[in-house]
């Protein structure tokens, strides 16, 4: 019988770091498959991100007619250019940072991204992006299916979620990943200390070195502890990174401090994931550089730039790939609480050493005319351009190094912005 890790828990395998030790050689492993390679750090905003008051089409009237209260005033947008259909564009005045990083060629942004019949659920959105499949929501995550295509024996720190539920995308049938929202806390827990706190780890890896083969759950129970004891003296190491810059004083950015320790010590890990919530923005939006979603945009924008900076400063941002994104974007036109309703079509970001900068796509027409094609929804969604699958297939060929027919189980490959 075959035991699933998604059959047995969906939540990360944080259970078992409590009180079980990994045997030597699973450590030996991990060290050997810790050599620098190339790191894929995911940004999920959590919530639904109003792509329009991100990436903002300021000479468009449609944009300030449509949302009086909480359009971002054309004199505050950061100016970044314009499209290959000579919209004129700008960033949310709180993203200095990724303006910063606009400048220097190292952040693509890809409009209008999404997928047809866009659905409107946070959590049916979530797992779509997480499977790669609008017409599926369950099964194994792209990234998990990714992680699988590893050489065997898989590093148990090759995936790093940095949140307490494994999110779709990581998802898989062989490969657990560790969730570690915080790796200060991210060890061998006893009530005991010195002598029997050693004892109890010890006598923790014999039972998990049982492996019966007539009982699957056990079996998997112990290969899943096995594997996760094995980050733990790894996972210590990063708890300690100061960084070579200076990071916010929020989850967002410690995460991202956090997911920086781990590439500088080299730990193993290939795929993070980091996320970060409150873009559920039905109501008291804001409109530039205080409010609501401000605040988000500040928080977002600061995170990256602390990431980005500390990444250049230790020689390795040329071997880390940022990929930010949201489930959906958000209605164009604001609702009666000065907020945004659940959308279609968002916004896509990458940034690190080998983005081709720039900006990918082009932005919708405002105009709510029902023969306006770049919208839906009579007018009241933006219509999806780039399918998100092709940004993934560009990340999984061109990135990892992996065929992304096989992982996404078609050919997205066709129109793929050349990010990278």
């Amino acid at each position: 019988m075959k035991v699933s890790r998604r059959t047995f828990i969906g939540s990360g395998v944080t259970a078992f770091t409590v009180g079980f030790a990994a045997p030597a050689f699973l450590s030996d492993i991990a060290r050997a498959q810790s050599a620098r390679a190339r790191n894929l750090v995911i940004v999920y905003l959590g919530g639904g991100n109003d792509a329009l008051n991100t990436v903002i089409p300021y000479l468009d009237p449609f944009y300030y007619s449509r949302r009086p209260n909480i359009a971002v005033p054309a004199g505050q947008v950061l100016q970044i250019g314009s499209d290959s259909a000579g919209h004129a564009l700008g960033l949310h005045p709180r993203l200095t940072g990724l303006r910063d990083i606009f400048n220097d060629g190292r952040l693509a942004i890809v409009q209008r991204s999404g997928y047809q019949n866009s659905s409107r659920s946070h959590f049916e959105g979530f797992d779509i992006w997480g499977t790669a499949n609008p017409a599926s929501t369950s099964g194994d995550g792209w990234l998990g299916k990714y992680l699988e295509t590893l050489p065997s024996p898989v590093d148990p720190l090759a995936g790093w979620n940095s949140g307490r539920d494994t999110p779709r995308a990581l998802f898989s049938d062989a490969v657990p990943v560790p969730a570690i929202p915080d790796a200060r806390t991210y060890s061998f827990s006893s009530p005991n200390t010195g002598t029997e706190a050693a004892n109890e780890r010890t006598a923790a890896t014999r039972l998990a070195a049982n492996q019966p083969k007539d009982r699957p759950h056990l079996s998997f129970v112990n290969t899943s502890a096995q594997a996760a004891m094995a980050t733990l003296d790894r996972v210590a190491t990063v708890a300690a990174y100061n960084g070579t810059t200076a990071y916010q004083n929020n989850g967002f950015a410690l995460a991202l401090k956090t997911v920086a320790g781990a590439i500088v010590r080299g730990v193993g890990t290939r795929v993070f994931w980091v996320q970060t919530s409150g873009f559920d923005t039905h109501a008291s939006q804001g409109n530039a550089g205080t409010g609501a979603y401000a605040n988000l945009m500040g928080t977002v924008g600061d995170g990256l730039q602390a990431f980005y900076v500390d990444l250049r400063n230790q020689g390795l941002l040329g071997d880390t790939l940022i990929l930010q994104f949201s489930e959906f974007g958000r209605r164009i036109t604001e609702n009666g609480s000065q907020g945004t309703d659940h959308g279609a079509a968002g916004v896509m970001m990458a940034m690190g050493g080998g983005v081709r900068g720039g900006l990918y796509g082009t932005a919708p027409s405002l105009d709510p005319d029902p023969g306006n094609a770049t919208l839906e929804n009579n007018g009241g969604d933006v219509r999806y351009q780039t399918d998100f699958r092709s940004v993934y297939a560009r990340v999984l060929d061109n990135w990892l190094g992996v065929n992304s027919t096989t992982i996404l189980g078609g050919d997205f490959r066709g129109g793929a912005p050349a990010i990278i």
